[in-house]
């Protein structure tokens, strides 16, 4: 698959996933406030990352190699969640639905192949919450300031 197609399966993607958001009343949902700088809950998301996410996202958030392309099974690899890839474009709450529902029921499409697991059963709430703000207080400065200004505008 040439870049090209990769580009446009992400695009149809993040439209899908946007769309299914918007129109379930998902954007409704109570807000999800990260907190990338309260050391205990970044220093907790840092311990439950690495214990759950870690093995398929990297270690240091760098995601899987040639993460933009397919594995073998056709399957997305696990992105990046460091400033190199896309999870900065994404809102908290839609972040935090995707980690504890699954992206196959974000998208609302139970036969969406997909290797990243839904947490419901394995993460609290505040768990999720934790590790999401630890991977945003990773961001550098710039990024930071670019989600916080979209988490306004919701």
């Amino acid at each position: 698959m040439n870049m090209r197609h990769v580009v446009i399966s992400l695009s149809v993607f993040s439209i899908a996933a946007a769309l299914i958001y918007f129109l379930t009343g998902l954007s409704n949902a109570r807000e999800i406030v990260l907190k990338p700088d309260d050391l205990s809950v970044t220093s907790l998301g840092a311990k439950i990352y690495n214990q759950n996410c870690g093995s398929c996202h990297g270690a240091n958030l760098e995601g899987e190699e040639n993460w933009q392309g397919r594995d073998a099974e056709g399957r997305l690899r696990a992105p990046p969640h460091d400033a190199t890839g896309h999870t900065w474009h994404h809102a908290g709450e839609l972040l935090f639905r995707l980690t504890k529902y699954g992206p196959a029921a974000v998208i609302g499409d139970p036969n969406y192949a997909t290797n990243m697991p839904a947490y419901e059963d394995i993460l609290s709430d505040t768990e999720i919450i934790a590790v999401l703000s630890y991977i945003k207080s990773t961001w550098p400065p710039h990024i930071r300031a670019r989600h916080d200004e979209m988490e306004k505008r919701r």
